[in-house]
């Protein structure tokens, strides 16, 4: 059974398991909706796209539904496009050529939650763009390997930061990483930026989500008027990359499965 302390659950071997199935339907989409991105497709056929990825599974997407500013979010998929940081709304808008689009899914199978997010290239961008995604990548894998027991949710906080102060970029300090499991968001959260707290001890069953947002200006974000997507508020642009991770005895897991060894996922 689960072990709940401070609204903080752990979970057993088996259940870490049954959420690896969810993980791994997450990453399935990943893969497909990344190679549907090309110019002229729109934000709503790749969420289309990955709705049927996820109930033709058996499984239901984990963000329909989820409670809003204004209304319930009624899509698979967030799709965030340059300077849009996260929870961009699938509509009719096509994607072109030089865009950095980022994508985020989840799925739930048996009651368990995968999330994932990636960020790709849409053809040939300047090179500190594509610096700008892989140091966000980089970084989100420089935190997986710190989710070790014994350490403490900051020294994730800590390996995810230093990779942008390395890099020059912006920190997004408003939306964070987080626990997950039975919910999609669950405590405790994760943050991508050293906060002056320690924070809880990682052990063995601890899930989350670790996903460094950063940007090529300021930290310093705001909503849009449809009260979903977050944009950079000096229109530079963001990257945002995420897996689901289980802390184990043996140090981390990715419930979402690895991705490629490219340096940076890029659409044709």
């Amino acid at each position: 059974m689960a072990v709940t302390e401070r609204r903080v659950t752990l979970k057993s071997t088996a259940q870490i398991e049954r959420m690896a199935v969810a993980g791994r339907l997450v990453s399935n989409v990943l893969d497909r909706v990344g190679e549907a991105i090309r110019p002229g497709v729109t934000t709503l056929e790749l969420d289309a796209l990955a709705e049927g990825l996820v109930r033709a599974a058996g499984a239901t997407p984990s963000f329909i539904g989820v409670p809003g500013h204004r209304e319930p979010y009624r899509h698979t998929l967030c799709i965030s496009i340059d300077d849009e940081v996260v929870h961009g709304v699938p509509g009719a808008r096509r994607i072109a050529e030089g865009q950095v689009v980022s994508v985020d899914a989840g799925a739930i199978v048996e009651g368990w939650h995968g999330d994932a997010a990636r960020t790709w290239i849409v053809g040939d961008v300047p090179e500190p763009v594509r610096a700008l995604v892989e140091a966000t990548r980089r970084a989100m894998y420089a935190g997986i390997a710190a989710a070790r027991p014994g350490n403490h949710i900051s020294d994730i906080s800590a390996a995810v930061e230093d990779v942008a102060i390395a890099g020059g970029y912006g920190v997004v300090r408003q939306f964070v990483g987080h626990g997950i499991g039975t919910e999609m968001h669950e405590e405790p959260q994760v943050s991508n930026f050293r906060s002056g707290h320690r924070g809880r001890r990682l052990e063995p069953g601890l899930c989350l989500a670790i996903e460094p947002m950063f940007t090529l200006g300021s930290h310093e974000v705001d909503m849009r008027p449809d009260g979903w997507t977050v944009a950079t508020r000096d229109g530079r642009l963001a990257a945002h990359w995420e897996h689901s991770i289980a802390v184990t005895v043996d140090g981390p897991r990715i419930l979402t499965q690895q991705l490629p060894s490219a340096t940076a996922e890029t659409a044709a």
